[in-house]
């Protein structure tokens, strides 16, 4: 069907839907690349080696040490747990610091997710829309022709049909990564709201020493 056929001739076999197809699959290919670059950095240190080690660092060094520390980990951990060491050098309220935090953290992991959930949901029906145009160019075809019968019907209906099939393919990979991210920050979520609790319990516990700077 597409033997001897370049990208445009097939793209405009399905008509201009085909292209706002394209549009989106590069869109959402985009983002997709994006956020698993991005989720693979921030994934990179793990709450077990985090936490441990950022204690470590305040009893022994000091909390500006500790605040380096963060600084130097690009993990969503690392920037809830600055907020409650700058709230406790601060004398200001742990919980409260850290929450925020994790609002803000939780919106920038969130960025151009809902790309995906939109593409995921409106291509399949984009493609049947191109479908749905395609069969009846098919039947006014035909019927202005005034001959070929099932033959021009079948031909025209296989063409429309590729709006379809391209719909689905651009929506597939968009709301499996779509899933996929979601899952991804909600752990996040989880790892935040740990190194927030056990932050607060430590310093609240007086567990470190007084008079760290």
């Amino acid at each position: 069907m597409f033997e001897g056929k370049s990208l445009i001739e097939i793209l405009n076999m399905g008509g201009w839907v085909l292209y706002v197809l394209l549009g989106l699959s590069i869109s959402s290919l985009t983002v997709i690349c994006y956020k698993f670059v991005e989720f693979w950095q921030k994934s990179k240190v793990k709450r077990v080696d985090f936490l441990p080690l950022l204690f470590e660092k305040i009893k022994n060094d000091s909390l500006e040490k500790a605040i380096e520390y963060c600084d130097s980990v690009n993990t969503p951990m690392a920037a809830v747990s600055k907020s409650g060491i700058i709230a406790f050098k601060s004398g200001e309220n742990l919980g409260e610091f850290m929450d925020r935090e994790i609002m803000i953290q939780t919106v920038e992991l969130e960025k151009y997710i809902t790309i995906l959930g939109t593409v995921g949901n409106i291509a399949v029906y984009i493609g049947l829309f191109g479908t749905v145009l395609g069969i009846i160019s098919a039947f006014h075809d035909m019927s202005a022709i005034g001959a070929g019968g099932i033959t021009v019907v079948i031909g025209g209906v296989s063409e429309a049909l590729i709006a379809t099939a391209t719909g689905l393919f651009v929506a597939i990979p968009a709301s499996t990564a779509y899933n996929f991210f979601v899952k991804k920050i909600d752990k996040f979520i989880v790892g935040m709201e740990y190194c927030s609790s056990a932050i607060e319990d430590k310093f609240n516990l007086n567990y470190f020493h007084k008079g760290k700077k």
